[in-house]
């Protein structure tokens, strides 16, 4: 199976190809912006399918990262996801960054729990508990930090991800200590999930940082 995998929760614009049947990423293409990913991200995936000398038409799998993450850069690929796949007439599934967070951190670090936590700004942390072997332990939660350590506790458990202070991440262009997804392995979670479990849609754990004004309502005349 093919699957294309796209990202835009965080400060990167991405898209994968990866072959299930291989086991081999095809192409990644990875631009950090840190905003405007729907003026990029179409031009990201046609970058990846070229350089797999791939077709759209090849896909037979569409993975997106669905949050927690950037309101506006989820929506954007949530939707790009959908509308691929209705015209490409295959599945498209969603990859938490949670998720992602973990699977990388199991990859090099395995045989113990892991908690990925991630900063969520106004003394909240995005976290979820992980076992060694990939299998959630708790559900996405918006958490206090002193909660997020509790937890880190109870399980004996690694912690990654942004607010991980053993775990630094470290991007370019000024948008260092910001959580980045590998979106290698984007692609091969989304591979692993099974068929008929719904269209992505956005994981949100709190509502908007922006709120619509209000009081500013013009007076109707009579």
């Amino acid at each position: 199976m093919i699957v294309l995998a796209i990202d835009t929760a965080g400060v990167d614009c991405s898209a994968a190809l990866y072959d299930s049947a291989a086991e081999q990423i095809l192409s990644a293409v990875t631009e950090t912006i840190g905003k405007g990913h729907a003026e990029r991200l179409m031009a990201v995936i046609d970058a990846a399918l070229a350089a797999a000398d791939l077709s759209l038409d090849a896909v037979e799998r569409v993975a997106v990262v669905i949050g927690p993450g950037s309101f506006t850069g989820i929506r954007v690929g949530v939707a790009v996801a959908r509308g691929l796949a209705l015209a490409l007439g295959v599945e498209s599934v969603g990859v938490t960054t949670l998720e992602t967070l973990a699977r990388g951190y199991l990859a090099d670090h395995p045989g113990k729990p892991v908690v990925a936590a991630m900063d969520a700004k106004r003394n909240e942390v995005y976290a979820q508990a992980f076992a060694a072997d990939g299998r959630p332990l708790s559900e996405p939660a918006a958490l206090s930090p002193e909660g997020v350590s509790k937890l880190v506790e109870k399980l004996a458990a690694a912690a990654t991800g942004s607010w991980a202070e053993h775990s630094p991440v470290k991007a370019e262009g000024g948008f260092e200590g910001r959580d980045r997804f590998d979106i290698a392995t984007v692609a091969r979670v989304g591979a692993e999930k099974p068929e008929g479990a719904g269209r992505p849609k956005p994981l949100y754990l709190r509502g908007p940082d922006a709120k619509p004004q209000t009081g500013f309502a013009l007076q109707r005349r009579s």
